[in-house]
């Protein structure tokens, strides 16, 4: 079974690495100093690995659109993903 007709390029492989160590970073994290559930200005009471996966979720979504809804750089969008996990994470 090939693999020839997905698009594992660079920065593709640099995407997974970094949710990889994303994800291990938080598992470190949290086995080192457990948390305890917080309430932002989420609906709902959640610990820093809850934030987290919000997060890519709704980075991923702000992706889609912008690719569905522009013709404009995908960095732009990056950014804006980008200062939405940090937002969440933080205040969340």
């Amino acid at each position: 079974m090939t693999l020839e007709w997905m698009a594992w390029t660079m920065p593709t492989a640099i995407f997974f690495i970094t949710i990889g160590a994303l994800l291990v970073s938080m598992t470190i994290w949290q086995v080192k100093a457990p948390s305890v559930e917080r309430k932002g200005f989420l609906p709902i009471a959640t610990t820093p690995g809850d934030r987290l996966f919000i997060g890519l979720l709704g980075s991923a979504y702000i992706h889609l659109a912008w690719i569905g809804l522009t013709m404009l750089n995908l960095w732009i969008a990056f950014v804006i993903a980008l200062i939405w996990m940090i937002v969440l994470m933080r205040w969340g």
